[in-house]
């Protein structure tokens, strides 16, 4: 006799919801009773987010998701404090560097787990959220906790693309830190798996989504300074060892962290404290530099307010540097083609204090910005992060029309996004273009001594004048990694 089939159904959970909802269309909308139903946030409710590296910035990210439960000052490591990076307080609204005043209570989220490989350094945030789940291994935390919904990557730089890929495939929502990836192989391959698993993404850009970089790309649009042939952009970064050193000799690694996952899957190199938790930055193992630290900050507002593709040519000059470290200033060139009624345009990065030229218009006792726009009828510049936009010669009488619009906060709309199952507005569709232009630039600097200006063929992802640059869009992972 067949045994009747039972007519029950086994339970579904979050995840797999998430998977048959992304699966089926990106732009699926679905009834909130029904999401309450399977377990799953309604718009009013909270998400579940993991957070996978906190000791640093990491622990400032989901202090704007969600503020922490238990108010712990962060402690003072490697002789430097762990703030702004290391908080967890959030960003106050109105400025992205915050301003005096009391701290708003903030309850976007849930902050479900916390994931890092130090816990002695991550304790402060660890602390901050006493009912979160804590783990070493973000691969034993994704398989276990179906719970998630989300999670926050904010890890070193070579670890982004290995541990985001682990969560897409598994259905989960993605928040990266900048840069998005350490390679632009990398870069391109979350955007396209973005596109094939549907699930909402965010690059933690915060100058994205604020006023002062909508308000540049109404400017620039508007035609008041003309077309756009100049961009000059700098940073006073790095701030950590960056220059002609030799990586410092290995010591015992310390009992409170797990080294091999640190290094993920960068090659194996011996533990030195002056590296973690911070300094990794500067060495070409781990970080990208002056530029992926603050490019996506500076460079996403030229890149969208004049339409930009990718450049055809890329030229580097720096200061000296060798194979373990990254220069600590540098100057680079990029050449764009004209774009329909637009000109060919030029944009040089400085960094290392390094600033742009003062051009003549500019009046005295008034400070050159991180960017400047020279046009064939005016000039404009702004600070970093697209702050406070202005026209040189100043003309505030002047405002353009906001014709675009103004979203929630980079975390807010991380949450929100998830929530109505739409695109957050920094995806990686729209960050993986910032991100390999950012990228090209250590590719130039690594190419320097040849003496040559790279062509680049971007439909190809390929130097066309030198082989042995395409050696630097990607790298071969150590054992046990992979995308």
């Amino acid at each position: 006799m067949a045994k009747k089939k039972s007519s029950k159904t086994a339970p579904i959970t979050r995840r797999q919801f998430i998977e048959k909802t992304a699966a089926a269309s990106l732009f699926t909308i679905v009834p909130s009773h029904t999401l309450s139903s399977l377990g799953y946030a309604s718009p009013n409710d909270r998400v579940n987010i993991a957070a996978i590296g906190v000791g640093n910035r990491g622990g400032q990210v989901i202090g704007n998701m969600a503020s922490p439960d238990v108010q712990v000052t962060a402690a003072r490591m490697s002789g430097f404090l762990r703030q702004p990076y290391g908080g967890i307080q959030p960003e106050r609204s109105g400025n992205y560097r915050g301003q005096q005043g009391e701290r708003p209570v903030i309850n976007h989220a849930n902050i479900y787990a916390i994931c890092d490989v130090d816990h002695e350094y991550a304790g402060h945030v660890i602390k901050g959220y006493p009912k979160a789940k804590t783990f070493h291994d973000f691969r034993e935390m994704i398989d276990k906790e179906k719970e998630i919904d989300g999670v926050v990557i904010a890890t070193p730089d070579h670890t982004h693309a290995v541990i985001a890929s682990y969560a897409m495939k598994a259905g989960l929502n993605v928040y990266v830190e900048k840069p998005m990836t350490k390679t632009i192989y990398e870069a391109r391959y979350l955007k396209d798996l973005a596109q094939q698993t549907g699930v909402v993404t965010q690059v933690g850009n915060q100058g994205h989504n604020v006023e002062g970089t909508l308000e540049t790309v109404e400017y620039i649009k508007s035609g008041i300074i003309g077309a756009v042939s100049e961009v000059h952009l700098w940073s006073n970064r790095p701030v950590w060892k960056q220059g002609y050193f030799d990586r410092p000799q290995g010591v015992a690694v310390p009992e409170h962290l797990n080294y091999d996952l640190w290094l993920g899957p960068a090659p194996y190199k011996d533990y030195h404290p002056d590296i973690l938790h911070f300094a990794w930055r500067g060495l070409w193992d781990y970080g990208t530099g002056a530029m992926g630290d603050m490019g996506a900050h500076t460079f996403d507002a030229p890149i969208w307010a004049l339409d930009l593709g990718m450049p055809t040519k890329i030229q580097a000059t720096t200061t000296p540097f060798n194979n373990d470290y990254i220069p600590k200033s540098e100057r680079v060139t990029y050449e764009f083609a004209a774009r329909d009624n637009q000109p060919p345009l030029t944009v040089t990065w400085s960094d290392g204090g390094i600033k742009a030229p003062r051009p003549a218009a500019l009046e005295e006792n008034r400070g050159l910005r991180e960017a400047l726009y020279v046009g064939d009828r005016g000039m404009l510049m702004h600070g970093t992060h697209g702050a406070s936009p202005e026209l040189i010669p100043n003309n505030p009488d002047f405002a353009p029309e906001k014709t675009l619009p103004r979203p929630s906060n980079i975390y807010l709309d991380f949450i929100e996004a998830i929530k109505e199952k739409r695109p957050a507005a920094n995806s990686f569709e729209v960050a993986a273009k910032v991100t390999e232009i950012m990228l090209l630039t250590n590719i130039a600097v690594a190419a320097q001594k040849l003496d040559i200006t790279l062509e680049y063929d971007a439909e190809n992802m390929r130097i066309t004048n030198c082989d042995a640059a395409n050696d630097y869009f990607h790298y071969e992972y150590r054992d046990g990694w992979k995308l």
